[in-house]
C-alpha cells in the first residue's frame, strides 16, 4: 500500500505543477490574450481589493442504507472577517475569526487548520486542500437527553488533495469574474470542464466512530480509524447567466469517478475496501459587477465518498462560503514598479 500512497502523492504534485505552469506569468508574456471582449473584460492590470466574510468547514457524514439512518459530525468553525487583493496572477487574503462574530453556543471547541486554495486562471481551475480538524459535534440533539450537543473532542479528520480542470470555452466564459472579481462577465456563456483529482485522508477517534446511541450493533464493531486514498478523472459544466450586463448567477457542477481504497481499523484489526467512488464538486456564485466595484456571494462544496463495509457510505464534505465587497483601482507608479518586480520574481 505504501507504493500506492507514493504514487498518489506524486500524481497530486504533478497536477499542481501542471496547473501552476499553465497559469505561469512567464507564459502569459509570450501568449496573446485572445478572449472575446464582448463577453467579458479583464482588469488584471488593476488592483482588485476586497473586504469579505467567510466560513470554511469539513463535515463527516455517515449513511446506513439498510437501517435507513444518517448522521453528520460538524466542526465548530469560526465566521471570519478579512481583507484581500488580487493583481494579475496573485491573490492574497487575510482574515480572522473575531469574538464578536462568534458567540459560544455549546458545540464544543474545534482545533483546526484549513488551507483551502482556489485559483481560477483563464484556462485552468486549481483547487487544493490541506485540512486538519480535531473536535466535532453531532448535528441534531436527538441522541442526548438533556437537550445538549453530543460532543466528540477526540475525533480527528485530515484531508489533503488537489483537483484541476480545463475550461474549454475560456475565450467567452470567465471563472475569474465570479470568484476573483478581477474580470467582468457581460454576456451569458457556458463551458464544459474536465480534469483530474487526487485525495488522501484519515479519520481517527479514541473510541468507536459510530455512537452506540445511533447504531449499537455497528458501534460494537469498535471501528475507530479510517484511512483512504482516491484518484481519477472528473468532468462537468459551468454556466454564467448575466442579467442586464451587471447581475450574474454562475453555477458549476462536476462529477468524478475515482478509484479508491479505504482501510478500516476495528478491534486492533484492519482490512481494505476497494472500488470506484463518484465524487462531486459544486460551485455557486452570484452578485453585481461594474467597472469599478462589485458585490458577490460564493459557495463551494466538495464531496469525497469513502467505501465502507456493508450497505453504508461515509462522505467528507469540504466547503467555503464567502461574501465579498470589491473595489478596483489602478496602482500608483511606485506600487506598479513594486508589482512588476513581484510579477517577474513570480
Amino acid at each position: 500500500m505504501l507504493a500506492i500512497f507514493r504514487a498518489l502523492a506524486t500524481l497530486a504534485f504533478a497536477l499542481l505543477a501542471v496547473a501552476m505552469q499553465a497559469q505561469s506569468p512567464s507564459q502569459k508574456k509570450h501568449t496573446p490574450d485572445l478572449h472575446d471582449t464582448t463577453y467579458y473584460v479583464s482588469y488584471e492590470n488593476q488592483i482588485t481589493g476586497r473586504f469579505y466574510f467567510s466560513k470554511k468547514y469539513t463535515l463527516l457524514r455517515f449513511r446506513n442504507f439498510a437501517e435507513g439512518y444518517s448522521f453528520s459530525y460538524r466542526p465548530n468553525t469560526t465566521l471570519n472577517m478579512g481583507v484581500g487583493a488580487t493583481y494579475r496572477w496573485a491573490t492574497l487574503n487575510l482574515a480572522y475569526g473575531f469574538g464578536f462574530l462568534n458567540p459560544e453556543r455549546g458545540q464544543g471547541k474545534t482545533r483546526y487548520l484549513d488551507l483551502q486554495f482556489h485559483t481560477y486562471g483563464r484556462k485552468i481551475i486549481l483547487d487544493a486542500f490541506g485540512q486538519f480538524y480535531r473536535g466535532f459535534y453531532l448535528a441534531g440533539t436527538d441522541i442526548t437527553t438533556d437537550n445538549s450537543y453530543y460532543l466528540r473532542p477526540d475525533l480527528k479528520v485530515n484531508l489533503v488533495g488537489v483537483s484541476t480542470q480545463y475550461i474549454f470555452n475560456h475565450d467567452r466564459f470567465s471563472y475569474r469574474a465570479a470568484f476573483h472579481q478581477n474580470e467582468w462577465q457581460k454576456k451569458s456563456a457556458g463551458t464544459f470542464i474536465a480534469g483530474l483529482e487526487a485525495f488522501y485522508g484519515t479519520v481517527l477517534a479514541d473510541s468507536t466512530i459510530v455512537p452506540t446511541a445511533v447504531d449499537k450493533p455497528v458501534a460494537t464493531g469498535n471501528a475507530d480509524r479510517l484511512k483512504f486514498f482516491e484518484f481519477g478523472p472528473n468532468v462537468g459544466y459551468a454556466y454564467s447567466l448575466v442579467i442586464r450586463n451587471h447581475f450574474y448567477i454562475t453555477g458549476s457542477a462536476a462529477v468524478s469517478l475515482d478509484y479508491s481504497g479505504t482501510q478500516i481499523v476495528q478491534n486492533s484489526e484492519d482490512y481494505w475496501v476497494y472500488g470506484f467512488s463518484p465524487n462531486t464538486f459544486f460551485r455557486v456564485f452570484c452578485g453585481y459587477n461594474t467597472r469599478v466595484w462589485a458585490v458577490s456571494a460564493i459557495y463551494l462544496t466538495n464531496a469525497v465518498h469513502l467505501h465502507a463495509k456493508g450497505e453504508g457510505e461515509v462522505t467528507l464534505n469540504t466547503g467555503n462560503a464567502r461574501l465579498n465587497f470589491v473595489y478596483r483601482f489602478k496602482p500608483s507608479r511606485k506600487a506598479k514598479r513594486m508589482l512588476k518586480y513581484i510579477d517577474r520574481v513570480g
